[in-house]
């Protein structure tokens, strides 16, 4: 049982062929998905390598799927397929045909050599967008000399700039916790797709819309480049702090960490007070930012001298809508946090082997009069592979001496 049908969202009449694995690809291939385009996942006969990724429910004996699959592969339909074979290389070219947009995250080179280059498919499909994200970029935007070596999220967060200016001291780069190096990709892949959209919509000709990983993280990293080209500044991690900004970083709690952020001196202002220190609203060596940046230490031990000896809870009550602020919250105080529940950003989807439900993160974009939704939980490997091939204009002993030969599943 697939979870309750949702209305059509903004994309509804789009059809992707999601042809991508891992993070970066299908994250992107979801939020179309997410937002009513029909994605159809082609998977290998063995299934996308992330399918037998845990975690696992404890009573779930199938295993078709755990967590990771789940999380970036819900309203998509599966139909497994081997392009080894030319009948399911003649499948995938079926299926392309009809498609409005093909999604892949293989290494360069590898689908031109299946026969499934860009330039190929627009023969017969002019209108095709078909969008790519590597970790260095595909050579037909500019060949990397990095362009067929193999990345992954951290790679894209090391040579991207992210690691470089991230970590509790200068000498200690660290790995952001959450895969960006493979999301932010995605979200930039997803933008390109949407522009090409608009512009096939305008003058009936696709084009090809590249993406590399490391390329989409300098960018969300835009002020290592200026502070460089204007001051001569290498970057450095900078801790829980902001090389430009004070206070603006982590501060110690009772029971955790909050963060603060006063990028105004008005907001100094209110916060000064709120800790009981109203003279460093005034003090010149207190009262710019300015003058805070040159002492940010003063300002640290000032705030935490407020904040150590409080609970989060406490924290919060004194300076919640007053200054920008927040705990930082732990995965079960989200799941606790009524803001989260109000804006249906834990879901509820079934999981297959299992007695119980399981919960994924929701749509962050909220549209008024086209909403996206989970409609459906992720696809079972080649679920859909029948009324994906019927829908394809296949008849049953079409599908019946596909499977004989091996080319479906």
């Amino acid at each position: 049982m697939q979870t309750q049908a949702k209305p059509a969202g903004a994309l509804a009449g789009l059809r992707v062929i999601d042809l991508t694995q891992m993070l970066a690809g299908p994250f992107c291939t979801q939020i179309l998905a997410d937002h009513g385009a029909d994605v159809i996942k082609v998977e290998a006969m063995t299934g996308d390598g992330t399918r037998v990724t845990g975690p696992f429910c404890a009573d779930d004996a199938m295993r078709d799927f755990g967590g990771y699959f789940q999380s970036v592969n819900r309203n998509k339909r599966s139909i497994a397929v081997d392009l080894k074979t030319e009948a399911g290389r003649d499948v995938l070219r079926a299926l392309i045909d009809k498609a409005d947009i093909v999604v892949e995250n293989f290494r360069a080179g590898v689908m031109d050599r299946l026969g499934f280059a860009y330039e190929t498919l627009r023969q017969t499909n002019p209108r095709l967008i078909y969008g790519t994200v590597r970790g260095f970029g595909d050579p037909r935007s500019g060949e990397s000399p990095y362009a067929q070596w193999p990345a992954y999220d951290v790679v894209s967060q090391a040579m991207g700039g992210m690691m470089g200016i991230t970590g509790p001291d200068r000498c200690t780069p660290t790995k952001i916790g959450p895969g960006v190096g493979d999301t932010i990709p995605a979200l930039m892949l997803c933008i390109g797709i949407l522009a090409a959209v608009n512009r096939v919509r305008e003058t009936g000709q696709g084009q090809f819309v590249d993406v590399a990983m490391t390329d989409a993280v300098l960018a969300m990293c835009e002020r290592i480049v200026y502070q460089n080209s204007y001051t001569g500044e290498v970057a450095a991690p900078e801790g829980n702090r902001h090389p430009l900004l004070c206070p603006f970083g982590l501060f110690r709690a009772r029971d955790g960490h909050v963060s603060i952020a006063c990028a105004t001196d008005a907001f100094w202002e209110k916060l000064a007070v709120a800790i009981g220190r109203p003279d460093m609203a005034t003090d010149p060596d207190f009262a710019t930012n300015a003058a805070r940046v040159q002492r940010q230490q003063q300002v640290i031990e000032a705030i935490e001298a407020f904040t150590s000896v409080r609970t989060k809870e406490e924290i919060a009550i004194a300076l919640g809508g007053k200054v920008p602020f927040g705990p930082v919250y732990t995965s079960a105080e989200i799941f606790a946090d009524r803001h989260y529940a109000v804006r249906d950003m834990i879901v509820e989807v079934e999981q297959p082997g299992s007695a119980t439900p399981v919960k994924i993160a929701g749509v962050p974009i909220k549209l008024s009069e086209t909403p996206g939704a989970v409609r459906t939980r992720a696809p079972m490997l080649g679920e859909h592979t029948e009324e994906i091939l019927f829908g394809a204009g296949y008849v049953e002993d079409d599908i019946r001496r596909l499977r004989q030969e091996g080319a479906v599943r």
